[in-house]
């Protein structure tokens, strides 16, 4: 876990309030509770960055392995091509691994597009909770 920037916050020494009015008293409050809330905000910043470090890292991992998984395929499908040319007409052997291909990006663009249909982009329970917000806010229940 990272910590947060600077020096971690140092505790108040206990304070007299006796003396002190409810004004005074108030403005002491919104001040630490507005530097609480400042940490805060720079704890969650820091966290955030480490995490979206890792994220990255992690998506140039699979990258680069996308891009060794399409080499791999490439050099099969060129070994395909050649092992059918030792029987056959070398522009066959071709069609013929050039169709298998075919096959495969036609299975996947048909699954993808039912994926693809199955997505609702409308948050429905968002939006369900934001109607009753107004009338939660008057004190009214669903």
């Amino acid at each position: 876990m990272t910590q947060p920037p600077g020096p971690p916050p140092q505790a108040s020494p206990p304070v007299d309030v006796a003396d002190s009015s409810v004004g005074e008293l108030m403005s002491n409050v919104m001040k630490d509770l507005s530097t609480l809330v400042r940490q805060e905000v720079e704890l969650a910043k820091a966290e955030t960055k480490a995490e979206a470090t890792k994220a990255a890292k992690g998506a140039g991992m699979f990258g680069g392995a996308g891009f060794a998984g399409y080499m791999v395929l490439l050099f099969l499908s060129v070994a395909l091509w050649q092992a059918l040319e030792n029987v056959m007409d070398g522009g066959w052997a071709a069609l013929i691994v050039a169709a298998v291909w075919a096959i495969a990006g036609a299975v996947l663009y048909a699954t993808g597009r039912s994926a693809f249909r199955r997505i609702n982009p409308k948050p429905e329970r968002t939006v369900e909770t934001l109607q009753q917000v107004p009338d939660a806010l008057k004190g009214e229940r669903p």
